[in-house]
């Protein structure tokens, strides 16, 4: 699909989707497809935003939609290397306020790597 280049892998205890390009009404299916499959691995997803050139609110609709069912399922979903130039929709709506950001896939995996060892250990700690 021109404009959009998705792929995705297994880092720690996570599933990281890398996006690249534009999202947009046209491409949002492909990326709702994508991490349909990244939640079927599991609970917990990083996106990584830091190829991306262009965010609509058609993006936003599928990214809050994953977000809500990862939540559900006791899992969670992370932003890394998001630009503000390129994803300004994230502040302009409120979310780069509710959604975990990170400046890197790095520190997003080893954030969700501690939150799956502390579950594993029983304490939750909230």
């Amino acid at each position: 699909m021109d404009g959009l280049a998705l792929s995705s892998e297994q880092r720690g205890s996570s599933t990281v989707v890398t996006v690249g390009g534009d999202l947009d009404i046209v491409t949002s299916p492909a990326l709702d497809d994508c991490l349909t499959q990244a939640r079927a691995a599991g609970t917990r997803v990083i996106l990584d935003l830091s190829a991306v050139d262009f965010m609509d609110t058609s993006a936003l609709a599928v990214i809050v939609g994953h977000w809500k069912k990862l939540e559900a399922a006791g899992g969670g979903l992370s932003l890394a290397g998001a630009r503000y130039r390129y994803t300004k929709t994230l502040w302009i709506t409120g979310l780069a306020d509710r959604l975990s950001l990170y400046d890197s896939v790095d520190a997003a995996v080893a954030a969700a790597d501690a939150d799956a060892a502390d579950e594993g250990d029983g304490d939750s700690g909230r």
